[in-house]
């Protein structure tokens, strides 16, 4: 199948209108709508690899099933939040199978960290990192070859022909001397009843059929016609909806609150306190709003958060001058700045961003007999289970979880401390009788809950020979750590260290002999989490910017000056040529335009990004065309891949331009799409895509294209202005 999907009117209709049509593309999903029906034989989210297949069902490990009637359900481990998991991993597998893509069907499975453990993470099971296809590619393939070899096994033995002889195309196997052919349902049971090898042969990518070529998405039919099943589709039988009222600042905490007026509000049922607010249950979503503004709260502000923006910039300013943690050293940069013909600073400050999908958070839960059940966008199954678990006092097997599509997530969703899920199990556990309840959080809930990219400040020095070229560099970073306090923290803080903070500095790629780069670590009460691409978020602004200051120092092309310092690092300055030819660097451009370019690693992947800015009449910043080459190692997917650098680009670049959370007396200033101002069509840029040809194994795509696009607009900017932009968003000197 090689044509994008397509639906008619009729059949759109017809799809949206029938519960059971479309069941390849879409997912059975029990309780959904509806009271929890008979087992069809299709596994529903968190059911995958938790029933007995029957015996005509050929299921050789946790990740293959193929059903009589021709299908293969391929099971998928990570969350489908819109970056193309279902259809990538599905590839792998139907590749080595040589499977009919139409035949595929992607199935979520359940949280299970033995067999369904994100193999970049030890023993837990989670989607992030841009893992997904880098984890798994390897597991993915042998699971689909382990099936093509039990079935042409099974053939061999049926046919009485050696199993060297047998060919397998699009499902169907074949032995071409004698005329045989067989499906793959055909042949399940038998394949069943095979051994299943120990070891099998993986395709060379010079063989690959699927693997590099375009796929309709799984999951875009469900999504088109309606029937793709989220969080707030689920409805169960006597299910209540909550909504929470918060403090409002960090470190409040509810002294007393009055329920009655709530009470009286038509369908509200119950109002509970909860170790994180007030909660409202009612009989609609409505409803339960509508309660929360009439209940009165008072809260208990003597330990609240007070600070502004401005004065945590202050703070971080004063703390930038004592003692920090080195993250890495080379040389004697101290030294060699003294030394340095010509010396080079910048001070640099990035605000705290929220993740802001366009699905808010939601869960729905219900106590059972044996434990409990939970429904929703599911990204941290482990973590989500332990957490869970110690609030109702469960083990976390008791723990059922069905992961769900999720609108968007952006690292939210994966949550260390599971935050909305542990707050449904409070309310679960506090309220009266045991209805399943869902728990939803309004666009304001989700803007001001908290669990922010958090605020940093940079400062940034280099030393230039009589040439022009770096001699030393020193950057120090300051900043709350995402990975203190969590199930990370003993393999990603070392020696006062978080990574994630220093990722994308720490780790410089540029040829300076005398570096050093250290962390200040600070503690404030505003809750911080991973946003799309991590500590890069704010360290590729940092030092793309600052490179692009010495090479005007040096009076050198920005290009130019980057390929003498890349010259150890192919896969960097491979991206760096190609963007730049792409884009027809060092042409001329219309009047009014110019050209910047940043080049970063990020999950091990290379990026390079040109950006051709221009500045309105109004003063508005206009990125009119990006260029992006990306060398990912093999491209599974080119199609989802060229989407996710557009996307990533985008979300980044809303960040270059107008996103920002902003504290005032220690409250947060922006609670919904009006004052937290995403990307709008409007300002949406011509984009080209460029993936360099390789045979690497694959590594992330979903996050590495964010990081790029605010350096590269900012240097644009300068060559427009000769200013320098030392903070996002940027803003033009007035």
């Amino acid at each position: 199948m090689n044509a994008p999907f397509s639906l008619t009117r009729r059949q759109f209709l017809v799809r949206s209108l029938s519960t059971g049509a479309g069941l390849t593309l879409a997912l059975y999903l029990p309780g959904c709508g509806r009271e929890p029906e008979a087992d069809t034989g299709t596994a529903g989210p968190g059911q995958a690899g938790a029933r007995v297949a029957p015996e005509a069902e050929f299921e050789p490990n946790a990740f293959v099933r193929i059903l009589p009637d021709d299908r293969v359900e391929v099971v998928i481990k990570h969350l489908e939040m819109g970056q193309g998991t279902f259809t990538g991993l599905a590839t792998l597998v139907a590749e080595e199978l040589d499977a009919d893509w139409s035949q595929i069907v992607p199935v979520p499975a359940p949280a299970d960290p033995e067999r369904y453990n994100n193999l970049n993470w030890g023993k837990l099971q989670g989607t992030g990192g841009s893992t997904a296809i880098a984890n798994a590619y390897t597991q993915m393939r042998q699971a689909g070859a382990t099936a093509r070899h039990m079935l042409v096994q099974a053939a061999a033995a049926e046919w009485g022909v050696p199993a060297s002889e047998i060919r397998v195309s699009k499902g169907e196997l074949s032995h071409p001397d004698s005329g045989r052919t067989a499906r793959f349902g055909e042949l399940a049971a038998a394949a069943a009843a095979q051994p299943v090898p120990e070891e099998v042969l993986l395709k060379e990518p010079g063989e690959f059929t699927l693997i590099g070529t375009f796929l309709p998405r799984l999951d875009n039919a469900a999504k088109l016609d309606g029937s793709a099943v989220y969080t707030q589709d689920i409805q169960l039988p006597g299910m209540r909806v909550a909504v929470v009222a918060h403090p409002p600042r960090f470190g409040a905490r509810v002294k007393a609150y009055d329920a009655a007026a709530a009470k009286q509000v038509k369908g509200v049922t119950e109002v509970v306190g909860i170790p994180t607010g007030v909660a409202v249950l009612a009989d609609n979503t409505w409803s339960a709003i509508k309660g929360r503004e009439a209940l009165k709260v008072e809260w208990d502000e003597s330990a609240a958060f007070r600070m502004s923006s401005r004065e945590i910039l202050d703070d971080y300013r004063g703390r930038a001058q004592g003692p920090a943690a080195v993250a890495r050293s080379e040389g004697d940069a101290a030294a060699a700045l003294e030394r340095a013909s010509t010396r080079l600073t910048a001070a640099m400050h990035m605000p705290y961003l929220a993740h802001a999908a366009m699905e808010p958070l939601n869960c729905v839960m219900q106590l059972t007999e044996d434990g409990c059940e939970i429904w929703n966008g599911e990204q941290f199954q482990t973590v989500d289970q332990q957490n869970v678990a110690q609030v109702l006092g469960l083990e976390p097997g008791q723990v059922k979880i069905n992961m769900l599509y999720a609108g968007g997530s952006f690292g939210r969703r994966a949550n260390p401390h599971s935050d909305y899920l542990v707050e449904t199990a409070h309310i679960v556990k506090s309220a009266s009788g045991k209805a399943p309840v869902k728990l939803v959080w309004t666009r304001e809930d989700d803007m001001l809950g908290g669990y922010y990219r958090p605020f940093y400040y940079h400062e940034l020095e280099a030393g230039l020979d009589g040439e022009g070229m770096p001699v030393a560099w020193r950057h120090r970073i300051v900043g709350q750590s995402i990975m203190t306090g969590t199930v990370m923290e003993g393999g990603m803080v070392r020696d006062g260290v978080d990574a994630t903070s220093v990722e994308g500095a720490a780790n410089l790629p540029y040829a300076i002999p005398n570096l050093e780069v250290d962390l200040v670590t600070t503690e404030l009460p505003v809750t911080v989490q991973w946003w799309r691409s991590v500590g890069s978020t704010h360290t590729a602004f940092a030092v793309e910017t600052f490179i692009d200051r010495l090479a005007r120092a040096a009076g050198r092309d920005p290009v130019d000056y980057r390929r003498g310092l890349l010259k150890d690092h192919p896969r960097h300055l491979g991206v760096l040529e190609l963007a730049a030819q792409k884009a027809g660097w060092g042409r001329p451009l219309p009047e009014g335009r110019a050209r910047g370019v940043a080049v970063h690693e990020s999950f091990n992947s290379y990026v390079a990004e040109v950006a051709e800015v221009s500045i309105g009449d109004n003063g508005r910043i206009n990125v009119e065309r990006v260029v992006i080459a990306l060398d990912c190692g093999v491209a599974v997917n080119p199609d989802n891949i060229r989407a996710q650098m557009e996307g990533g680009m985008a979300f980044g670049l809303a960040a270059a331009l107008m996103s920002e959370i902003t504290l005032e007396d220690g409250q947060v200033v922006q609670s919904n799409f009006d004052g937290y101002e995403v990307l709008g069509i409007d300002r949406m840029p011509v984009v080209e895509v460029h993936i360099v040809p390789s045979t690497e194994p694959p590594t992330g795509v979903g996050e590495p294209a964010t990081p790029v696009i605010a350096p590269a607009v900012a240097n644009a900017l300068s060559v427009l202005t000769g200013q320098d932009f030392d903070r996002l968003p940027l803003q033009l000197a007035v």
